[in-house]
């Protein structure tokens, strides 16, 4: 049982709670139960409050509010690999990791790819593991630019249409037709989406207030496709 908080797993661990540590080494750590039961591969260290571990030093650790029971630590690469799938949420700097998260469960529950430019947050890291509550083992995720190409010759006649969700311009989301692969681009929520980006389409959510988190937007659009294509909302 380690009983130094000098042990070199605890080192590790603790290198994991930033960014270019787990950039550098391919690693990340996964804290509570949930998200190591809902892993997909085996972890390179498994770390137990008791049993392979005194349970202050793992509770050290952790960035949780409550300290976890377990500690799983994984190779980003065994992460899902790159998927092709009908619907597909493009995040253009989506920095919040909270919301990163979230973004990842919603596509999780509609059979959705993530595709990530840069300025994202890590999907890697603590606070979007959380909030991904365990999708992140099971969506796909891909660069921006792979899922939302320029227009040119490749796109021509076939191939996802781009649909920007803004704040309060384009077309009302329930009237614009969502039938077939649709990459849903969103921006940040401050600075939302750059009109460089190039779509075929944009839509708003109506809504009462001046806009919506964006995680809470991204599920919304979700909804809409899965609605107008039925039987394709569903987990590969």
């Amino acid at each position: 049982m380690i009983t130094s908080r000098d042990n070199e797993t605890l080192r590790l661990v603790r290198k994991l709670a930033e960014r270019r540590w787990r950039e550098k080494l391919g690693l990340f750590a996964c804290e509570g139960e949930d998200l190591v039961a809902a892993a997909t591969a085996e972890p390179v260290v498994l770390l137990v409050a008791g049993e392979t571990v005194e349970p202050r030093l793992l509770a050290e650790l952790s960035s949780a509010p409550h300290p976890p029971r377990v500690i799983g630590v994984y190779r980003r690469s065994d992460l899902p690999a790159p998927a092709e799938r009908p619907a597909v949420l493009a995040l253009w700097r989506v920095a919040d990791p909270g919301n990163l998260g979230t973004l990842i469960r919603a596509a999780d529950a509609f059979g959705a790819a993530v595709a990530l430019a840069g300025g994202c947050a890590d999907p890697t890291g603590p606070k979007a593991l959380r909030a991904s509550a365990g999708a992140i083992w099971r969506v796909p995720l891909v660069p921006f630019e792979h899922a939302a190409p320029p227009r040119g010759p490749a796109r021509r006649g076939g191939g996802h249409r781009r649909v920007a969700l803004l704040a309060a311009d384009g077309a009302p989301i329930g009237d614009a037709d969502l039938r077939g692969p649709v990459v849903f681009l969103l921006g940040a929520e401050r600075a939302g989406l750059p009109a460089a980006v190039e779509r075929d389409l944009d839509v708003w959510i109506p809504i009462a207030s001046e806009s919506l988190n964006v995680a809470v937007a991204g599920g919304i659009a979700l909804y809409e496709w899965s609605r107008q294509n039925p039987g394709r909302a569903e987990r590969p």
